[in-house]
């Protein structure tokens, strides 16, 4: 019986032994596997490999794909010192295609029918003349019933962010473009979301004691007004472009002429506007 007990224990420990020495190469192989497999990492994944990617596909007038590219440089190598040049890239190529006559996921293409207007079209897809205008290269508001024509149907919104002094034009959930903004001295810019309620171009300056006309080297407002609904505050131009980035206003939102022009030209009245901290 000892003598059976001493055989069993005898192959009881050469299996442990056995099943240990596989264990170990089984491991081995696994790590030596990962190593070769991070080794040969496709070049295509490469920063730089992307990069030559989004330019070949913008050089042959590809922007959306170029785009996408883009944000797959930005999501992948979000530490690198150039993903501030990819974001504003990325930007750029967002533009381009907002005012472009060609179609992608955010707009569609409208077949213009007996008795549409411009003002009634961009009404329905709740965006402006304007816009319209811009993408499909259109000299003034005349339109011909069956000519298709792109729009743009995803709403936009604006967000600002006091802390930064950015403004964020939004299109659902997608930022467009970012601008460098002016908000209120003392933290004057009301925190909360507002509607433009109101567009005027070249707006008066109706301020304490004076009205300073539209144009007037003393009229702070600028070439474009984007009033809220809350009395007495919007976003607005600029007399003094290198008060940007600060917090110098009376509690406006102030911008650079030539971008709160391209703003103006964009979102429709009704339109939401996000202002935080």
């Amino acid at each position: 019986m000892n003598r059976r007990l001493l055989v069993i224990l005898i192959i009881m420990i050469a299996a442990v032994i056995s099943l240990a020495v596989f264990m170990g190469k089984g491991h081995r192989k696994s790590a030596k596997v990962t190593k070769s497999t991070n080794v040969t990492a496709p070049v295509s994944s490469s920063a730089g490999a992307l990069l030559a990617r989004a330019k070949d596909f913008e050089a042959k007038g590809n922007l959306w794909e170029a785009k996408l590219v883009y944000q797959q440089l930005i999501a992948a190598y979000a530490n690198s010192p150039e993903v501030m040049d990819w974001q504003k890239k990325s930007e750029e190529l967002n533009m381009g295609l907002l005012f472009s006559p060609a179609i992608t996921p955010k707009s569609v293409s409208y077949e213009i029918k007996h008795g549409d207007t411009l003002t009634k079209i961009a009404k329905e897809f709740k965006t402006t003349t304007q816009l319209i205008m811009k993408s499909n290269h259109l000299s003034d508001d005349k339109i011909v019933p069956g000519r298709k024509i792109k729009v743009w149907n995803t709403p936009f919104s604006i967000l600002v962010d006091k802390s930064q002094n950015i403004l964020m034009l939004k299109s659902g959930e997608e930022i467009l473009k970012t601008y460098i903004v002016s908000t209120g001295v003392n933290n004057s810019t009301p925190v909360g979301t507002y509607k433009i309620n109101n567009k005027l171009v070249n707006p008066t300056w109706f301020k304490a004691g004076a009205v300073v006309a539209p144009g007037s080297a003393d009229n702070l407002l600028g070439t474009r007004w984007l009033g809220f609904d809350l009395p007495g505050y919007g976003i607005h131009g600029t007399i003094d472009p290198q008060s940007l980035g600060k917090q110098v206003t009376q509690g406006c939102v102030r911008m650079a002429n030539s971008e709160v022009e391209e703003l103006y030209s964009i979102v429709p009245t009704g339109i939401e506007v996000t202002i935080v901290d």
